[in-house]
């Protein structure tokens, strides 16, 4: 059971940034109704040959529509291995490449609205590496109090042992540059049911209580996508 209101949690557990050059840029994109199929095959077309080029220090780490969240949306994850450096490489590198130019041009005709996050990865979290499908994903998108960043990332690192069973947990990061003090845990379900009795299964999990007691707190915000993947992306 939880400790009672007032009392600190035990810090034996600390967080720290992970150790890696690895910066990833997460984007949203809300696509008109109407133009969702075609900004799919246009994005499924271009982006591969971005990911594949070893001229540009990008990879795609998963690509998807939201299923149950906001509607007619795209989500894209990338990895920039390199960090900084790799990301404006990479950005001085399309400003000169033609088809990437006219690709946007017409994805721009499309899209109602976008926005774009930096992010790092935490270092207790697993690696978003490719898997096998078929899945759905969740993205779980947490915007804390400014200063509580490090005690979230304290709590999770003890707690997230509780959600590995089934292999679910997929990636978790915190916001770089964009809206701050924003956190996304990313997770992998067969489908909802799966996901259901996963996250049931966490609860009879002694401790897992206690992570969401002295989390809650610290949230400002919560929000929960449900997300299926696209065609050419590496999370399927």
């Amino acid at each position: 059971m939880p400790r009672a209101a007032g009392s600190a949690p035990c810090l034996c557990t600390r967080w720290i940034p992970k150790e890696t050059s690895n910066l990833y840029k997460i984007q949203f994109h809300n696509v008109k109704p109407e133009c969702l199929d075609a900004y799919n095959s246009l994005t499924e077309e271009v982006l591969p040959k971005l990911h594949s080029d070893a001229d540009y220090p990008c990879d795609l780490v998963g690509n998807w529509n939201t299923w149950y969240g906001e509607q007619d949306q795209a989500v894209h994850l990338w990895r920039f291995s390199g960090g900084y450096p790799a990301l404006m490489d990479c950005m001085n590198k399309l400003k000169q490449n033609k088809e990437y130019l006219d690709f946007r041009k017409e994805r721009s005709h499309m899209l109602l609205s976008r926005r774009n996050q930096l992010l790092l990865e935490f270092s207790f979290w697993n690696e978003p590496l490719p898997r096998k499908g078929p899945n759905i994903y969740e993205l779980r998108t947490y915007k804390l109090k400014p200063g509580t960043m490090i005690e979230w990332g304290n709590n999770w690192a003890r707690a997230i042992k509780y959600r590995q069973e089934n292999q679910e947990a997929v990636g978790g990061f915190f916001s770089q540059i964009g809206e701050l003090y924003v956190v996304h845990h990313l997770w992998a379900y067969k489908d909802l049911q799966s996901r259901e009795e996963t996250r049931n299964a966490a609860w009879r999990k002694r401790g897992w209580d206690e992570n969401v007691y002295y989390t809650v707190p610290l949230i400002r915000t919560m929000e929960s996508r449900i997300m299926i993947p696209l065609k050419i992306s590496p999370l399927q």
